[in-house]
């Protein structure tokens, strides 16, 4: 592997800014590892980008079926890897402290094969009701598929919250099919058939036979077969929090955080993430206060709001990623 040359690193700089705000100590294994990873990768690539994308014509008819692991580990640039990983932060963070570790890891290496299949279907379908090579030709790169689906997960946990997309409030139950045509248009350098396969992907998991076929095939490996519920480690109560004796699909009442002003009055985009960020931090020390366990998670409306900075942030730098040569999911 080399080296990675790139100018400034400023996403790197911001994306572990973040991360040492919030705390290392407060970001699940899973998704520590992960988010690792990817930066690791970043820095040391496996192959060269046009090497790791995934696309019909380099998997399919070059049997390059390898790209199905490298494209959602790899980034255009730091921009790119920056606002995918803030994205998977908050994300991880709350679906690993629901689902456990062990699962949530299952989950990801699930949803990160299936995503690249599904866009690998949706492109060739494409190509044969249009006649056109060039669905067969793109080339996608990058974690945004398998956000959508965790994403669409996420969303399913919380049925009845609303979600504000530039400043627009939206029942989570659309949210990832506005944010889906949002990104495209304000940053048509994206992939929109790998993010439409995240979103699918997703629906497969929890309105389709995904989640059983997931289980039926854990029990395989395991003497007493699959307990879905979070290990103890993950069941700290507190703002967003679930105790260990609910019920696998156990959904809360809808939670209200105590945050709730808005964070753009005056503030750059990096201020109003870091606002969001120092609330969260400050949330977790005012309930060890109160005696409850540091939450693992962050607030929903926080998330909220690293989505909306990431939609308006994508848009100014896709004329730059767009000259790498590989198309950003």
């Amino acid at each position: 592997m080399r080296p990675r040359q790139r100018g400034s690193h400023l996403g790197l700089m911001l994306l572990a800014s973040q991360l040492f705000q919030v705390g290392l100590d407060n970001i699940p294994p899973v998704t520590l590892a992960v988010l690792g990873l990817n930066v690791y990768l970043f820095l040391f690539p496996a192959a060269p980008l046009m090497q790791t994308c995934v696309s019909v014509q380099q998997a399919y008819w070059r049997g390059g079926w390898r790209r199905l692991l490298l494209s959602p580990l790899h980034h255009v640039d730091d921009w790119h890897l920056y606002f995918n990983m803030a994205s998977f932060l908050w994300k991880g963070t709350n679906l690993e402290r629901r689902l456990g570790g062990p699962w949530f890891l299952y989950l990801l290496c699930v949803f990160s094969l299936l995503t690249g299949g599904v866009y690998l279907l949706l492109e060739a379908a494409l190509t044969e009701l249009t006649q056109d090579q060039s669905y067969s030709m793109a080339c996608a790169v990058g974690f945004s598929g398998v956000l959508f689906a965790l994403k669409v997960l996420s969303n399913h946990y919380h049925p009845g919250a609303v979600t504000h997309v530039m400043g627009l409030p939206v029942s989570n139950r659309y949210v990832s099919w506005v944010e889906l045509v949002l990104i495209h248009m304000m940053s048509p350098g994206t992939s929109l058939i790998g993010h439409l396969a995240g979103i699918l992907v997703g629906l497969l998991y929890t309105l389709g036979p995904l989640k059983a076929v997931m289980k039926k095939c854990a029990g395989f490996v395991t003497s007493s077969g699959y307990d879905s519920r979070p290990s103890a480690y993950y069941n700290s109560s507190g703002s967003t929090g679930y105790r260990q004796n609910n019920p696998p699909d156990y959904t809360p009442p809808d939670y209200t955080p105590p945050h709730t002003a808005s964070y753009s009055s005056g503030l750059t985009e990096e201020e109003q993430l870091e606002a969001a960020i120092r609330n969260s931090v400050n949330d977790r020390g005012q309930s060890s206060q109160r005696g409850a366990p540091p939450p693992y998670g962050l607030h929903l409306s926080d998330e909220a709001r690293v989505e909306e900075i990431r939609l308006r942030r994508l848009r100014r730098f896709d004329s730059d990623s767009r000259q790498q040569g590989g198309r950003r999911k």
